[in-house]
């Protein structure tokens, strides 16, 4: 049992939180999870958080740990068992997958923002192509690697949770004849750490988010 306290700082619809739960659940590690509003955030979190954003943890009220890849390899690390490989070539290797999908989200905001058809193609685009890239790399499943759930994981599962949400409105086909991907899919969207990572609220409150965006897809949704 570990003797910290852990506090983790979030925002309700960010998915670098959300890898960070996931962790939380898999290693089974108590938590307090505090919740701000970015937009209006109070002063404490201003005066802890150097780069002003979530998730931050907060380690027995003085200590504070910020960025996600961060918080996660700390947690990873300071409990029985690992959510990476063993061998360092094959940990290296899932972390640059980590890494390929941060550039993913950073698309999805791409698409989510298009003012215009042309752009949000062009976006669209861009997300499939990655997809099949990783379509590429993967085994028959459950997971990225196989039998085991490791960290690259808890990062897609959040990516694919913002799927869920867009296409109960747009079919994007995004994962058209990606077998595996929609695999892999199916089997995060059903493993509890993935599910509790957001609250009953999340497709409502992303729905929202995008439709203040005032962009081609909130045109669509």
């Amino acid at each position: 049992m570990l003797d910290e306290k852990f506090q983790l700082i979030t925002h309700l619809l960010c998915p670098y939180v959300q890898r960070s739960i996931i962790v939380l659940s898999e290693k089974n590690i108590p938590y307090e999870r505090i919740e701000i509003d970015l937009g209006n955030p109070p002063p404490w979190f201003n005066a802890i958080s150097p780069l002003q954003k979530v998730p931050l943890l907060r380690i027995n009220e003085k200590t504070v740990l910020f960025e996600s890849a961060i918080i996660c390899e700390y947690l990873n690390e300071i409990t029985p068992g690992s959510l990476h490989p063993e061998d360092p070539l094959g940990k290296a290797i899932h972390r640059s997958w980590i890494e390929f999908g941060s550039n993913i989200l950073d698309n999805i905001g791409g698409l989510y923002c298009a003012k215009d058809e042309e752009t949000f193609e062009h976006k669209r685009k861009d997300i499939k192509q990655m997809f099949q890239q990783i379509e590429d790399k993967l085994t028959d499943g459950p997971y990225f690697a196989g039998q085991d759930f490791h960290l690259i994981d808890a990062v897609y599962g959040p990516i694919f949770r913002y799927f869920d949400v867009i296409e109960t409105c747009v079919d994007l086909k995004l994962f058209t004849e990606l077998y595996k991907i929609q695999n892999w899919r199916l089997n995060l969207k059903k493993r509890k750490s993935v599910k509790n990572a957001v609250t009953s609220q999340y497709a409502e409150l992303l729905t929202e988010f995008i439709q203040q965006r005032k962009s081609y897809l909130s045109t669509l949704m």
